[in-house]
């Protein structure tokens, strides 16, 4: 379910809202990644959770464009992103000189840009890595890797700007770097951390925007609960997508866990079991960390000789997702990812 963004003025500096891309894109995601997490899992892990199958070639320039908002706030958010830059060897190019930032529109037959920012549909969130411009996903969704698809939103930045509205743009663009939160690490102990059930005999209460709240004798609600109500509006399905541990293998690597990731959400005090909690973030959330800069520069090196190690990397998986299509029926997004992989090798 999405929102209108002008929910999002109502926002204390308490709530957290979590990504929410549409439920079809959802869908053509998880079919997508159920067949290629059984593909054999490669022996070089990265640090952090990142996918091979879904990241841009080593020294790739990437392309920004935004969809609304001004050259104050294209600016800012530019400015923000230097920090990923700053690490690794890929480009985001933003354009920017004398024509002003680089912009793209729902009516686009070409690519103006890889990632492509709105600001006008509820909460915020990014395809990953080169799912940004597959063709895998519904044609007719408002967010999706055509020319005329959104594949980054940051809702209601152009009305004003959040609490740690920087962390956020970093959160995002890594992910449209191909990396995935750091509380679905496997090897963490977010799962198990994370109080995912009501407080024994929690009595449903809300405030008057809709947020689940603690009963009148302190129990509290649980994730699953308190995710369905006011400003996400979750189903348990998309609780366990976005929240549940990703299973390592088929191009998922995951390292060791990094509390002070960007990657790691800020949640409410309540979504965990205990205090302090195991999963529970260090840091302030407005930079990236060094285990993030060390996982950039491993998925996006600047060394040729390391670069020609992710595109050996690469072309293992890719012959490998080619060879499985032989020997099974065909799905939809297998072309568009085998495509993926091949214009990260080159």
């Amino acid at each position: 379910m999405t929102y209108a963004p002008e929910q999002l003025t109502d926002l204390s500096p308490d709530d957290i809202v979590l990504e929410s891309l549409p439920e079809e894109i959802v869908a053509a995601m998880e079919s997508r990644d159920r067949w290629v997490a059984g593909l054999p899992q490669p022996t070089d892990a990265f640090e952090f959770l990142v996918s091979d199958v879904q990241a841009w070639a080593p020294d790739q320039v990437v392309r920004v464009a935004f969809m609304g908002g001004d050259t104050t706030l294209h600016n800012k958010i530019a400015d923000a992103c230097q920090e990923i830059t700053d690490a690794c060897g890929i480009t985001l190019d933003f354009g920017g000189g004398r024509g002003g930032f680089r912009t793209w529109t729902t009516r686009d037959t070409e690519h103006a840009a890889e990632i492509r920012v709105s600001f006008d549909m509820g909460g915020y969130f990014s395809l990953v890595g080169t799912d940004s411009i597959s063709t895998f996903v519904p044609h007719q969704s408002p967010v999706g890797g055509r020319p005329n698809q959104r594949s980054l939103n940051l809702g209601g930045y152009d009305q004003a700007l959040p609490p740690r509205w920087k962390g956020t743009v970093l959160h995002e663009f890594l992910h449209a770097l191909a990396f995935h939160h750091e509380h679905q690490n496997t090897r963490g102990p977010c799962e198990a951390a994370f109080r995912w059930d009501d407080d024994p005999g929690y009595q449903p209460v809300q405030d008057r925007q809709g947020r689940f709240i603690p009963d009148a004798s302190g129990r509290r609600p649980g994730i699953y609960t308190y995710l369905s109500g006011f400003p996400n509006f979750w189903s348990r399905a998309k609780v366990d997508h976005n929240l549940r541990g990703l299973r390592e293998g088929g191009g998922i690597t995951a390292g060791r866990f990094d509390p002070a990731s960007i990657m790691l959400y800020r949640f409410p005090a309540m979504f965990y079991r205990t205090t302090p909690s195991p999963c529970a973030p260090i840091g302030e959330g407005e930079s990236l960390s060094e285990g993030d800069k060390a996982a950039l520069l491993r998925l996006y090196p600047e060394i040729p000789d390391d670069r020609k190690q992710i595109v050996e990397r690469r072309m293992t998986i890719a012959d490998e997702i080619e060879q499985q299509a032989r020997e099974v029926p065909a799905a939809t997004f297998i072309e568009p990812t085998v495509t993926q992989l091949r214009a990260g090798i080159t």
